[in-house]
């Protein structure tokens, strides 16, 4: 089996082509390097990746016409995992464009190269925050048609792409909600770089909406071990409705959460990195950001129906992983890269 990984330098899917290069399983990653966050972090991840001779990298961007079909039709991979994005709440009401075209046109592109080299399953991400300010827990199958930010309207729209690709050729696809993955070789521009990059730095954290904030925080290797079992549950259509489920009941095509399934109060968790750090936080207290959420909480019980029980990392373990990279990565206070955008994550 040979696996495809769109974004493959970005924070989660290095993570997953180092699972899968683990496992022997030959991987194709492709990625831009854009200068979104620091282009050298990318560079650092994918250094680590190409030391494994069945890792092949390629560079360039997915909006580009023609190039995932050319790569598709060379390589024939059986399973292709759709990561790579232009991501960020915030940075989506300051450059709107970047998602238009990464996320939207790339996605067309990708969807235009299955449809011509289908492969056995395409996995693509979406966020949680195509959920909005719903009721909680977010299921799968609760409206998500009234997003919050520019970010949120493509990932919803991506979502809907791919199901008209599903319907019309037959194309099985499994979208995947994410909700807030941290872990070591993280983004720069999420929250718990950035209250790291701050507690080192002897700078104060900036808390929105007065730290009135829960997430539903997700440790990587949970979310990685989580597609990974995914990726060999196949849609397929006809099948018989299930309760709960989100399968289509017109293509191959099913959405599903992958979260913790615990939402965690932002005071808990900067409480955990300060432990984790062996240091104090000063904190900044600031209003709510336009598009953002008060709180994320992932309904589990798909996920759990259709690959089992799964490991769950206790906040303090993956904190203290994550502080432990972080010291490593940089030895003396780290600056913020130019780019960073101080926001919470979905």
């Amino acid at each position: 089996m040979t696996v495809l990984i769109t974004g493959a330098a970005g924070f989660i899917g290095f993570h997953l082509a180092r699972r899968l290069l683990a496992e022997g399983v030959p991987v194709i990653g492709i990625d831009d390097h854009n200068p979104y966050y620091d282009p050298a972090l990318k560079a650092a991840r994918e250094a680590r990746l190409i030391a494994d001779p069945h890792y092949l990298p390629l560079r360039g961007g997915i909006e580009t016409p023609g190039l995932l079909a050319g790569i598709m039709a060379a390589h024939r991979p059986r399973v292709v995992v759709h990561l790579a994005a232009q991501a960020g709440v915030r940075h989506s009401i300051d450059a709107p464009g970047a998602y238009a075209s990464a996320n939207l046109a790339g996605t067309f592109q990708l969807l235009e190269a299955a449809r011509a080299c289908p492969p056995e399953h395409l996995v693509m991400a979406s966020s949680s925050s195509v959920y909005g300010g719903g009721r909680m827990p977010h299921r799968e199958t609760d409206r998500t048609d009234q997003p919050l930010s520019f970010y949120a309207a493509t990932k919803k729209a991506t979502e809907a792409m791919a199901h008209s690709y599903a319907a019309l050729y037959g194309l099985p696809v499994t979208m995947l909600r994410f909700f807030t993955v941290y872990g070591p070789w993280g983004r720069p521009d999420m929250a718990p770089f950035l209250f790291t990059s701050a507690l080192f730095g002897n700078r104060p954290i900036p808390l929105f909406n007065h730290g009135r904030m829960r997430r539903d925080f997700t440790y990587v290797d949970d979310l990685v071990g989580a597609i990974r079992a995914l990726m060999d549950v196949v849609p397929r259509h006809p099948a018989i409705p299930v309760a709960g489920d989100s399968l289509s009941p017109v293509a191959p095509w099913r959405v599903v959460n992958i979260g913790n399934g615990e939402p965690v109060a932002l005071t808990d968790f900067i409480a955990a990195l300060e432990a984790a750090a062996g240091r104090r936080a000063r904190l900044r207290m600031l209003p709510m950001q336009p598009g953002d959420v008060e709180a994320t909480w992932a309904d589990t019980g798909l996920l759990r129906r259709l690959i089992g029980p799964r490991p769950r990392t206790p906040l303090a373990i993956g904190l203290q992983r994550h502080v432990d990279w972080f010291r490593g990565y940089y030895p003396v206070s780290a600056p913020l890269p130019e780019k960073a955008r101080v926001l919470l994550p979905h």
